[in-house]
């Protein structure tokens, strides 16, 4: 029984992650229209609605049309889009939930980074790209880095919370210094310092990094569920601002096909670079 409520508990709160970090911790990042949620645009381009009705489904048009910038949708299941926004590409990934406590790794080099640190996080997630990463990102959570040097060469941090459940983000390491671990001690400094607060880890990959997938399941997660992820654009004429996008406050199309092609864009949506 107990295993059953835990697992209800997590599709309760990670089916629709965007949605329930931006309706209960990450409520005051939001913008609200109707019943669609977006992080504000300078921490982040994630966006959800409650359920995929025609309603809510114009309601986020019409708040992807006043802030005049693109969103990245991510959920469990298929995703229906609006008709208004141009999909910029679709991506099939997978969300890892930490089922024991993670394994502890050598912590050497491993220190808590401070908004003075924010220059250096922007240029190397700007060199790695392991999901978007903008000024006030860091807002979202605590992060952890490697130096060498004096120079940040690996990062890892936080970014969606839930009540109870809190997202590992970030995790890239410079291209010069891979093959050294650090991805495995960041993620587990993270994991750790999570734990360390009564929350539970999780975090996403894209379907097909096998590497990072094993990195993760050998730190103890395991695959929870398949996600699917969309970026969508601001229509082709922006609208004026609109007064009705509020401060944060407590409260179709055919889906897409359940894999990615080719030609369709890498997902800077996933925790990728290790």
């Amino acid at each position: 029984m107990a295993v059953k409520l835990c697992e209800l508990e997590a599709a309760l709160w990670l089916d629709r992650p965007i949605w329930s970090a931006l309706v209960t911790r990450h409520q005051r990042f939001a913008q609200v229209m109707g019943s669609a949620r977006r992080l504000m645009p300078d921490i982040g381009p994630f966006a959800a609605t409650a359920v995929d009705t025609a309603e809510n489904l114009d309601a986020l048009t019409r708040l992807v049309a006043a802030s005049g910038h693109g969103v990245t949708l991510m959920q469990a299941g298929g995703i229906t889009l609006p008709d208004a926004l141009p999909v910029g590409g679709t991506a099939l990934g997978v969300q890892m939930l930490a089922e024991r406590s993670i394994r502890r790794v050598r912590p050497d080099g491993v220190t808590r980074l401070g908004p003075s640190d924010i220059p250096a996080m922007l240029a190397l997630t700007e060199l790695t790209e392991p999901g978007p990463f903008a000024q006030n990102t860091y807002s979202l959570g605590r992060y952890w880095g490697v130096r060498a040097e004096g120079r940040l060469v690996a990062m890892a941090g936080e970014r969606m919370k839930q009540p109870g459940f809190t997202e590992i983000s970030a995790v890239c390491v410079h291209p010069d210094h891979r093959r050294r671990g650090h991805g495995a001690r960041l993620t587990a400094a993270v994991a750790a310092a999570i734990e360390a607060r009564g929350n539970r880890p999780y975090l996403h990959a894209l379907a097909d990094n096998r590497g990072a997938i094993r990195l993760y399941e050998k730190l103890g997660f395991r695959v929870r569920s398949a996600v699917q992820v969309a970026w969508l654009e601001p229509p082709a004429a922006r609208a004026e601002r609109d007064a009705e996008i509020l401060v944060p406050r407590a409260e179709p199309k055919p889906n897409i096909p359940a894999a990615p092609t080719a030609t369709e864009r890498a997902g800077p949506a996933f925790t990728s670079s290790v």
